[in-house]
């Protein structure tokens, strides 16, 4: 059954600033709709106000403006239900270091009221999920970054949340431990038991973020566009162009003066160039024949499928 987990509409919230005398809003006229099954990424750089939402799904921070629903409890009003619906893992999940693995999950369980007799299986259970299950009688200060996040993991899990919120869960961790936490994610709103799970993840990666059914790019408190990882692609496409030569800094300089280049960038040993207009072999003809003229050798020059950073790095452009 589609169901509608995460309803927010137009939230706001800011911080008021001593140095400018003034608000700042963290958000401002945020939107959220997120259904069962569905992971949802929240993506921008730090400062964007990526946690403030979090927080404020959670009933963390109190709200200036809008309306949060979380399975259908108003957040205002309803916030204890609310509550008793969502898994959420921050960025700095505090661990008690000289309990151990075990130990951690059942105070997590017990704090929100599972007797004995359901959070004892349902701990060992989540811990296999989460692959810790032969380390449940290891102390948590004795673990790995990666192993805490996945214990972070668990604990949110183990009162069987159907909104899961997970604020820039591997963001430290190695890119084995990365690829492993995914596979968690992705098998929890896959597996029949999990069928009426949503996530709503916040990353800084744009790998990550293709794992996502819907992305969001955020930027100054603000949802600057979504969809999908294909149509937020779709917007650049026939509008990057690899160009391979030599040497790289006359290279640049003369695409940055072209007037159909509106973007220059280099990756390791070639340049990617954003177009204006999506002509990519007109722009590759005056490029062909300008580089030799200023004393540079054209190597080749190629459209590539544009990646989703090149799309946040043109929104960011044209908001700017």
């Amino acid at each position: 059954m589609d169901e509608l987990l995460i309803q927010a509409i137009g939230i706001k919230k800011s911080f008021h600033s001593r140095r400018e005398a003034a608000s700042i809003p963290a958000v401002d006229g945020v939107d959220l709709h997120i259904h069962t099954g569905e992971i949802y990424g929240l993506v921008g750089s730090d400062g964007a106000g990526k946690t403030t939402t979090m927080r404020l799904l959670v009933g963390a921070l109190k709200l200036d403006g809008g309306e949060i629903s979380i399975a259908g409890y108003d957040i205002r009003k309803q916030v204890e239900l609310a509550r008793t619906q969502i898994g959420y893992l921050s960025q700095r999940f505090s661990l008690y270091e000289d309990l151990t693995v075990l130990e951690n999950i059942r105070f997590f369980a017990e704090a929100r009221g599972l007797p004995r007799a359901e959070w004892q299986p349902r701990c060992l259970k989540i811990l296999e999920f989460v692959g810790l299950i032969d380390f449940k009688d290891r102390r948590a200060g004795q673990l790995s970054g990666g192993m805490k996040q996945k214990l972070g993991l668990a604990s949110a899990l183990v009162t069987r949340p159907r909104v899961l919120l997970l604020d820039e869960p591997t963001t430290g961790v190695d890119p084995v431990t990365r690829q492993d936490f995914w596979q968690l994610i992705i098998r929890l709103t896959s597996s029949d038991e999990s069928s009426g799970v949503c996530v709503l993840i916040s990353t800084p990666y744009m790998d990550e973020a293709e794992r996502c059914q819907r992305i969001g790019f955020m930027r100054h408190g603000k949802i600057i566009t979504e969809g999908s990882a294909s149509e937020l692609r779709a917007v650049l496409n026939e509008r990057i162009l690899e160009l391979r030569g030599a040497p790289l800094p006359l290279l640049r300089g003369i695409a940055a003066q072209d007037n159909g280049v509106e973007d220059v960038r280099t990756f390791g040993d070639r340049l990617h160039l954003r177009l204006k207009e999506p002509q990519p072999q007109a722009a590759i003809a005056r490029l062909q024949a300008a580089i030799p003229r200023a004393g540079g050798q054209f190597t080749d020059a190629r459209p590539i499928p544009p990646g989703l950073e090149d799309v946040f790095i043109a929104l960011t452009h044209t908001e700017e």
